[in-house]
């Protein structure tokens, strides 16, 4: 059940022609992160901040809430959201990677002044470019 002002959850799901270790390695390291998505200072270890360098937007501070290597990552991004990426072995050779990006609320502004509302639509269609596009490219060569 939804609070109010709550907005539902991005979830995007692809499947990655890769084993789960490989995918692991390309979303639960700063180098993997960096080479799909943005330059960070990630490292692995529960509770751990980081930053990701967010271009125009500048720095966004992060921290790990959940690691259960290979098949689930959790963390904090800057002040209300909280993305999570899920791994699921499949048939040999293939992983199934679902990116969840939670924390939506029509009621909040980003750091940057922005509603919640607009800036979903403009995530989900970047999260969409990103994990159907850039990852895979990333990872199956």
């Amino acid at each position: 059940m939804q609070t109010q002002g709550t907005l539902p959850e991005i979830r995007k799901t692809v499947v990655l022609q890769a084993p789960i270790e490989k995918v692991w390695k390309a979303v639960a390291t700063s180098e993997g992160i960096a080479s799909w998505w943005m330059p960070n200072t990630f490292e692995p270890v529960m509770g751990r901040d980081f930053i990701l360098h967010a271009g125009q937007f500048g720095d966004s501070p992060c921290k790990v809430t959940e690691i259960d290597p290979p098949n689930r990552l959790g963390f904090d991004w800057g002040k209300d959201w909280h993305i999570t990426f899920e791994l699921k072995q499949l048939e040999e050779g293939k992983t199934e990677f679902t990116l969840i990006h939670s924390g939506w609320d029509a009621e909040k502004l980003t750091e940057f002044g922005q509603p919640h509302t607009v800036i979903r639509g403009i995530m989900d269609g970047g999260w969409e470019k990103i994990v159907k596009e850039k990852l895979p490219a990333t990872i199956e060569v």
